[in-house]
């Protein structure tokens, strides 16, 4: 490993221990670093020294954190800097997204049941969990939010039958994902759709939906609307599954106030994890009744070493695509990948999916001897059903997960 310093102020920062602006320094060429990224995060925590989650601000300062944050989190979230926001991410290039995701391109952690398993597998049994925690059934009108390059929207289609809507703000994924469903024969029975969340139609309600990857960037004051949005798309008695990545902390929701402002600059401008509680709250207040909650936080950071090692691979491949400019890219996907592999694997990130209902307030069951009283929704207040053989349209690729049961809230 091979440090180079350019600038005083990559001196600065390496000595203060500025992760974020060591970061900064790399990608703007101010610092130059010969290393793989695993090497790399090992001396990116011992510059850390501690848990970056910890030590918050005091008095004044602490004050003045808090608002400055408020503003900026009721500012980063207006529809057309959303919709902005989206694109600068996702719409990029497709084929260097291509270079290091599964060949279903799903951009989400994926779901390790097995030791052996690689990426895309892992990544199947990953969409395999979400639709049976979901219950889909043939004919069910299922909801993708955020649907990126459809892994998901697709897989319920063809595996369960259902009829699929998928929503998406990137004009790349929203092409790509048509191109699929008509080479696929799936026209008339899945339909992706460029669109806000806000603005998808209520008059027909869906009977299941997916949420994945999608509430850190609906912002933490917009929670509650997100979720009250959900439930009025829920028919009474559907079933709802939010992944998203959390933060640590209730008040430090970007870890380190420095990487923080690291990702929003390159990677993703509007990102705003929040604590699961918060999410739990705010999933309450938007009407729906949260039912079960299952840390992702190990399966993701291994999800992201496969493609940061991916990528790290095909270095050269990324910059053919990418042109002009294409090393400042680059050098911040490097960080940006390896970086939250640390989070992930320290604990100062995570991950849940999270299972709710719009309840249909029917406590009475005489007519349905199976159902729990009380049950007030699709739930059967068990998680068996998740490892039975599926009796759909068709059994699923993927192998049953075996991890332990999600912890019921």
């Amino acid at each position: 490993m091979r440090f180079g310093v350019r600038d005083r102020r990559a001196l600065r920062h390496l000595a203060q221990g500025h992760i974020g602006l060591i970061a900064e320094d790399y990608v703007e060429g101010r610092l130059e670093i010969e290393a793989r990224p695993r090497d790399l995060m090992r001396v990116a925590q011992a510059l850390l020294g501690s848990d970056p989650v910890d030590g918050e601000a005091a008095g004044l300062r602490a004050v003045l954190d808090q608002a400055r944050k408020a503003l900026w989190e009721h500012a980063a979230h207006r529809r057309s800097r959303d919709a902005a926001q989206i694109q600068h991410h996702y719409d990029a290039s497709d084929d260097v997204y291509h270079l290091w995701l599964d060949p279903r391109q799903v951009y989400s952690c994926a779901y390790f049941a097995e030791p052996w398993m690689g990426l895309a597998q892992a990544q199947e049994t990953k969409l395999e969990h979400v639709v049976r925690t979901l219950r889909l059934e043939p004919g069910e009108r299922f909801l993708d939010v955020g649907a990126g390059w459809g892994g998901l929207l697709l897989w319920a289609a063809e595996h369960y039958g259902v009829d699929a809507t998928g929503i998406t703000l990137s004009r790349n994924q929203h092409a790509h994902v048509n191109r699929l469903i008509d080479e696929e024969g799936l026209r008339g029975r899945v339909r992706m759709l460029l669109q806000d969340y806000r603005d998808v139609d209520e008059a027909s309600a869906f009977d299941k939906v997916a949420s994945i990857g999608m509430c850190e960037h609906v912002g933490r004051p917009n929670l509650p609307v997100y979720f009250g949005k959900i439930r009025r798309l829920l028919r009474p008695g559907g079933l709802v599954l939010n992944h998203g990545i959390t933060a640590a902390s209730t008040s430090r929701h970007r870890g380190s106030d420095d990487m923080g402002d690291f990702i929003e600059k390159y990677i993703f401008p509007g990102g705003q994890p929040a604590h699961l509680s918060v999410v739990l709250d705010a999933l309450r207040r938007g009407g729906l009744e949260p039912l079960g909650v299952e840390s992702l936080r190990p399966h993701y950071a291994r999800t992201l070493w496969h493609w940061s090692d991916t990528l790290e691979d095909k270095l050269d491949a990324a910059r053919r695509i990418l042109g002009d400019g294409a090393e400042k890219v680059i050098r911040a996907y490097r960080l940006y990948l390896a970086g939250c592999v640390m989070g992930f694997e320290q604990g100062w990130i995570s991950v849940f999916q999270t299972l709710g209902a719009h309840a249909d307030g029917v406590v009475e069951v005489d007519a349905e001897p199976s159902k729990l009283r009380g049950a007030q929704s699709d739930y059967p207040f068990q998680r068996s059903y998740i490892y039975r053989p599926h009796a759909g349209v068709e059994t699923a690729r993927a192998p049953l997960p075996s991890t332990q049961d999600m912890t019921a809230t």
